[in-house]
């Protein structure tokens, strides 16, 4: 092997071993100077400056990787001069055997999340061993490439939507799904969701979505396409390594809760050729998958800097910002009004930038001279049911007095009653005036148990 060759190789070695030095323990700059010089046996001078530019770089955006901070260092003016000067004198004194540190950011302190710093303690964490930990996060892919569905983690549903496009369901299997619940109950549930986020969030509901729109001058709707598999593998492992996991750690968590949709799902789906492509270029990558309990957290968690973005943008143009999934509402006044089409122009970009696809074709622009309604509510003269559902489910209501709730139960549900409970109980909610009458209806249904 040649000089030049061994060089480059030391160089490498010496960059990787900074690296973890980086990396490990408390993200603060005099730390991180004392450890990189404790693995280099000395305090070198240029290690100091070398650092600074470090968290320059670093510092502010979601915690690198690794090989992202080594190709940093190979590519610093000042570590190259530094490694061409003391060729024979740079060494690693000390190796890090502990594994990477917890490094949460500010709030993220107050959290209380669990502590997990190695993938043997993520393993312990879950109850499961390594080997298994590896197989459920499959980090490689190597799951959908397997034509056997029973060693598949996941169940497949392909549903036709009423639009014409197509939802895939990925339902977990029971040990992955009982591995994501922990997941959701004791890390995701703990980190608090942006203010303007109201779907999947405790103590919110689609009213509270679309009250802040109610009696305004104009209401702007967007949707966002594949919502969920727009979510990729990458992005979920970056939200874990940004509340604070090392790389290790935060890889295998968003490995288990993401996926790759094998290629047997499309077989016998009666999908034109063209629209299965586009489907195949979605799903074919690790991403988030819709029917996963750990989904919907995620993905508002992975927003949070989109709706940052939006909020500080609907603020400026004087108007108001809520999301619930996929759907996103402003709403203002006159002055709001004026310009509404030009600021669905600057969403849309926003939008784009942060990787989503925008659904143009259902973007409405409702001014109050026609019916303003988000999420199947009425918003003109307030927040309200629309009146074709609260006349259906009356008349549903109604027959059932007359002709017993059986005679009604269309589409065979197994709990009609609770079902049929959970209506009238959600017109209630809306418009208490409506669903005491629904309610008094209900109540005269004779029930055979």
């Amino acid at each position: 092997m040649g000089w030049s060759a061994f060089s480059s190789m030391r160089k490498s070695l010496l960059a990787s071993v900074l690296a973890t030095s980086f990396l490990s323990g408390e993200a603060t700059f005099d730390e991180t100077v004392l450890r990189a010089n404790n693995t280099l046996g000395r305090p070198w001078n240029w290690l100091k400056p070398l650092t600074r530019r470090y968290f320059k770089k670093f510092s502010k955006g979601i915690r690198p990787r690794h090989r992202e901070v080594v190709a940093f260092l190979l590519s610093d003016a000042g570590f190259r001069r530094a490694t061409a000067k003391y060729t024979d004198q740079l060494s690693v004194r000390n190796w890090l055997a502990a594994p990477q540190q917890m490094q949460p950011f500010e709030a993220a302190r107050k959290w209380d999340l669990p502590r997990i710093e190695s993938p043997r303690a993520l393993a312990e964490w879950l109850g499961v061993s390594l080997d298994d930990l590896r197989w459920f996060a499959d980090l490689k892919g190597l799951a959908h490439k397997n034509g056997f569905f029973k060693l598949q983690h996941y169940c497949y549903r392909v549903l036709a939507k009423d639009s014409g496009s197509i939802r895939l369901i990925e339902a977990p299997k029971i040990r992955l799904k009982e591995l994501q619940r922990r997941i959701l109950k004791e890390i995701l549930q703990r980190i608090p969701a942006h203010p303007a986020v109201h779907g999947f969030v405790h103590g919110r509901s689609i009213h509270t979505f679309a009250a802040p729109h109610a009696k305004r001058q104009v209401v702007l709707r967007m949707d966002l396409r594949d919502f969920f598999p727009s979510f990729s593998g990458v992005r979920v492992q970056s939200m874990f390594r940004t509340v604070g996991y090392p790389e290790s750690v935060a890889d295998l968590l968003g490995g288990i809760c993401t996926t790759i949709t094998p290629k047997g799902v499309w077989a016998n789906s009666a999908i034109p050729a063209a629209d299965l492509f586009d489907l195949k270029s979605v799903y074919s990558r690790p991403h988030l998958p819709q029917g996963a309990p750990t989904s919907p957290l995620l993905a508002n968690l992975c927003t949070y800097r989109v709706d940052c973005r939006l909020s500080g943008l609907a603020t400026s143009a004087g108007a108001e910002y809520t999301r619930y999934a996929d759907d996103l509402a402003f709403s203002g006044d006159r002055e709001f009004e004026k310009r509404v089409g030009r600021f669905s122009n600057h969403v849309g970009a926003i939008l784009m930038e942060e990787g989503f696809a925008v659904h143009f074709r259902k973007t409405r622009i409702m001014r109050q001279g026609v019916r303003q309604h988000l999420g199947g509510l009425v918003l003109n003269q307030g927040v309200n049911v629309m009146r074709p559902d609260f006349e259906l489910l009356k008349a549903m209501l109604t027959n059932c007095v007359r002709f017993g709730p059986a005679s009604q139960n269309r589409d065979q549900h197994a709990y009609f009653r609770a079902h049929l409970v959970g209506r009238v109980s959600y017109m209630e909610a809306i418009n208490p005036t409506k669903g005491r009458r629904l309610r008094s209806i209900f109540e005269r249904i004779e029930w055979l148990n």
